[in-house]
């Protein structure tokens, strides 16, 4: 028998054209084709009499050829084949293109199973390229399920298929890593016939079967290896914080804290008394408060004698950081340091120094932070902002830099519950939940291109009025096939037509770093009226001056996305809004866009844009951490999820530390997961 490991070149008809292709798929190995799964399944199994075919419906009849094909060469590279084939409820005529195969192998009287896609008008109905059997021949293209592949050019679903069966024939499908306990209780298949199933089932029953075992296995994997990095931590021993006092912090706010803060705090510093490393999660709204939380966490790791170091995404939102923290913590003899690429060697230099020696206590930068050169003295906590935009790797090497130092990671990107569980699982969460006093509702409206001109006037008076306007596009550059406003041609069309007399600067992320920083940094100053950008400010500095914010094309965006872009308003003390424009009147797409603005409610507006769009705003890439799931679909397996994360509880607590078959194979499954995420089981 082969091995779920050999190369994908160890099966007949694969050479290094063939490769190559599978490669686009991510196809290496047997166990990659194996786990190459359907992404659907076409039901032939039924026949239908001729009589009984509707346009645009595919569908399987038996028929017999009652003309001799005929050939005609249209043009260079074309040729057209042409047959009429009946039954005794009907007659249709068949067409194929450059198909030398049917215009051979279709004998006039003979009968034959086809399988097309039926077009037709009043003029009649046809099929254009069916795929046809005999009917005493093994069943392939026709009277099965057939399972639909996610595909690449240059390879077909039939050549797949044919792969994938190969596959399976001459290894044996991934082990077993469920007890039989767990398979009863929750009523999934046994990993053998789940997975010679999912490409090859009877019935569309069977299938389903099938795939709720690998669905429900994707998700027990995942959990049950963020449970095990949970129990991991929890053996690891730190010192308890014996020094909580934190009333010289408070007396130095200007404002007092939300009673959602206030529950954050003490979240924490019960952590850091368990005598354990922390690992929490603070996640809330736009403008919910998330820096005074990790504030009050940094001051706290100082009073007990540690360093804190803050990784922030982009340069600018580090500087904000640097800047209202020294502000905060220079009264309090709390030294903070400000450490990232752009700053000169000797910028760097002084700041690695104060970290190597204690001087310092804060260090607040990017990636810059967790270069070789980064030392600390005794680094006790690590505070990554917008998490989601760091790898697990980075958030790792940062990590090591102490000895087992605690973990507060921030996101101001609300998440339904259900997926903070999931992409969260080995974390603790804190939830903020309310805006702190004076923080303005944006006021948001939806509007068609009959608005432009009012929108225009709008824009204008607020420039008047002293304020700044964002202006947001879905592309940087124009595309026709996508027919949105591109960031660099709108710029440049309102500085020369529309705003001559205003200051128009552009933003986007096809900007070198340094362009990007100077021109954000220039908005935040008030050296620019209008700032026309890309979703690259998505996460950036605050403009307290910036009262309007107008995105184009918002349907091409997810509601999540457009609610961290409004963000960037409100920030201030004078009235703000948010204009959302598009042409696309899809009664679905007006509905989702109109949700945005009946509600500031970041929370409720996750959870409409999970039903609506799926969890891929909330993840974006893999840097979050989350597995590529292969099969399961996170807003719509979530009855699985649930299941599965319980059965993983259960395995934990029955079969964690034993040896079985079972365990061994999901452990090996586990790293491997976590491997695949940029992550580590450490």
């Amino acid at each position: 028998m082969a091995r779920l490991s050999d190369p994908v070149t160890s099966l007949k008809g694969v050479g290094p054209a063939r490769a190559k292709q599978l490669e686009n798929l991510n196809i290496y190995t047997l166990g990659d084709l194996i786990c190459h799964f359907p992404r659907g399944y076409e039901d032939r199994t039924k026949l239908v009499p001729i009589a009984q075919l509707q346009a645009d419906v595919p569908a399987c009849f038996r028929a017999v050829v009652m003309t001799t094909p005929r050939t005609a060469h249209i043009r260079k590279g074309m040729d057209l084949t042409k047959v009429s084939v009946a039954d005794y409820s009907g007659r249709i005529n068949l067409t194929f293109f450059n198909s030398k195969f049917a215009a051979e192998t279709l004998q006039y009287g003979s009968e034959y199973i086809f399988y097309g896609m039926v077009s037709g008008d009043y003029g009649g109905y046809g099929i254009t390229n069916p795929v046809f059997e005999t009917p005493d021949s093994r069943p392939v293209a026709t009277r099965r399920i057939m399972p639909i592949y996610p595909l690449t050019a240059g390879l077909n679903n039939g050549t797949l298929t044919k792969l994938i069966a190969q596959a399976l024939a001459v290894c044996d499908p991934p082990e077993e890593i469920l007890p039989e306990e767990i398979r009863r209780e929750f009523d999934v298949l046994p990993a053998a016939q789940a997975y010679t199933v999912i490409h090859d089932p009877q019935t569309m029953e069977q299938a389903q079967a099938a795939k709720k075992r690998l669905i429900f296995e994707e998700f027990f994997v995942f959990s049950a290896g963020l449970s095990l990095m949970r129990a991991a931590r929890a053996e690891k021993k730190v010192a308890p914080y014996e020094n909580i006092d934190l009333l010289p912090f408070y007396a130095r706010l200007p404002f007092s804290l939300t009673g959602a803060q206030k529950r954050a705090v003490e979240e924490i510093l019960g952590d850091f008394q368990k005598g354990a490393p922390m690992n929490r999660l603070v996640q809330g709204d736009v403008g919910s408060g998330k820096t005074m939380v990790a504030a009050a966490a940094a001051y706290c790791a100082h009073l007990n004698g540690f360093q804190t170091a803050l990784m922030a995404p982009t340069e600018i939102l580090a500087e904000q950081h640097y800047e209202s923290l020294g502000k905060l913590f220079a009264p309090l003899d709390v030294h903070t340091v400000l450490l990232t690429g752009s700053q000169s060697q000797k910028e760097k230099r002084t700041a690695r120094e104060a970290l190597a020696s204690g001087e310092a206590h804060i260090a607040v930068g990017t990636h810059a932070l967790i270069s070789e050169s980064t030392v600390f003295a005794n680094l006790g906590l690590v505070i990554t902002d917008e998490q989601h935009r760091f790898g697990v790797d980075q958030r790792s090497r940062l990590s090591a830099k102490g000895r087992d130092p605690h973990i507060l990671v921030m996101s101001a990107t609300p998440i339904p519950r259900t997926l903070a569980l999931l992409m969260y699982g080995d974390l603790d969460v804190s939830v903020l939940d309310e805006l702190p006093p004076g923080r303005q509702k944006v006021d948001t409206f939806l509007v068609g291109e009959s608005y432009r001109a009012r929108i225009n006037a709008f824009i204008r008076k607020q420039v008047t009025e002293g304020h700044q306007c964002f202006v947001v596009c879905p592309a940087v550059e124009e595309n026709q096939e996508l027919d949105v406003k591109s960031a660099a041609a709108w710029a440049e069309t309102l500085q020369k037509t529309v705003f001559p007399d205003l200051r128009v600067r552009l933003l986007h992320g096809q900007m070198k770093s340094a362009e990007k920083e100077e021109a954000m940094a220039s908005f935040a100053r008030g050296e620019a009226d209008v700032l026309v950008a890309t979703t690259v400010i998505e996460v950036g500095v605050d403009v307290p001056n910036a009262t309007l914010m107008v995105i184009e094309d918002a349907d091409r965006f997810g509601l999540s996305q457009l609610h961290q872009l409004r963000g960037r308003v409100g920030r201030g003390s004078a009235k703000s809004y948010c204009i959302l424009t598009t042409h696309n009147r899809n009664e679905d797409t007006v509905r989702r866009l109109k949700a945005l603005c009946a509600t500031n409610d970041g929370f409720k507006i996750a959870e409409e844009d999970l039903k609506l769009r799926g969890p891929g705003d909330f993840f974006g890439s893999r840097q979050s951490g989350l597995p590529a799931f292969r099969v399961a679909d996170l807003s719509l397996d979530m009855t699985t999820l649930r299941d599965a994360q319980q059965a993983s509880k259960e395995w934990i607590e029955r079969f964690g530390q034993s040896d079985t078959k079972e365990a061994q194979a999901l452990r090996k499954r586990v790293s491997a997961l976590f491997a695949r995420t940029e992550g580590t089981m450490n």
